[in-house]
């Protein structure tokens, strides 16, 4: 290859490598400052009714169901699913600028 096309190849590497990283880091604030939602890659249980029977079965039912409200006070349900969510972005977004970073180091190598 000549020096010329080499040299624009370089270029256009580390202008790719730097709007990745951009974009992520941007994306990533977006999301932290709640401007945009994260990604579903875990999602929130839907609520289960529990059907009332006769018996030893009805206290069972309304045992779990007083449980459930209780816990639901001590810890929301949607807590895990929102922290993996936030987490599965976390390490995508790292990836992202890791590869952003090769990208435009690759860029520098071709520029020189």
């Amino acid at each position: 290859m000549s020096n010329t096309i080499t040299k624009s190849v370089g270029f256009i590497l580390l202008i790719g490598g730097v709007t990745v990283i951009g974009w992520t880091m941007l994306y990533s604030f977006n999301i932290f400052t709640g401007k945009s939602p994260v990604s579903e890659v875990f999602k929130v249980p839907q609520e289960k009714t529990i059907n009332q029977k006769a018996g030893s079965q009805d206290i069972e039912a309304q045992l779990q169901q007083a449980l459930g409200e209780q816990l639901k006070g001590v810890l929301p349900a949607d807590v895990l699913p929102k922290t993996l969510n936030l987490a599965a972005w976390s390490m995508l977004a790292g990836i992202l600028i890791l590869g952003g970073g090769q990208l435009a180091g690759l860029g520098i190598k071709l520029i020189k």
